[in-house]
């Protein structure tokens, strides 16, 4: 587990400590969820709409079918604003 790549693509500082400390726990969090891969859902339908009576009542599958894109021209047609061909949005750090 390359603690400090995940740092990197989070943008967060990290130190020695830090990644001595996080490297085990990401690991351990990495092999608990590859236990899944183990389980065999060959005859198991997927799940949709979430646990609440009215996700199950609500039918949300769709058949998976390739289409045209937005294009940007229309993406940003109703974008409040942008800048060079890309959304303008506040700065959150």
């Amino acid at each position: 587990m390359d603690v400090r790549k995940i740092a990197k693509l989070a943008h967060l500082e990290i130190t020695e400590e830090e990644v001595a400390l996080y490297t085990p726990q990401m690991a351990s969090i990495v092999g608990y969820i590859e236990q899944l891969n183990e389980l065999d859902t060959e005859n198991v339908e997927p799940m949709l709409g979430g646990l609440t009576k009215e996700g199950e009542a609500t039918d949300t599958r769709r058949q998976d079918v390739p289409h045209e894109s937005l294009g940007q021209k229309k993406a940003l047609d109703q974008a409040p604003a942008a800048v060079g061909g890309h959304f303008q949005v506040p700065k959150v750090l």
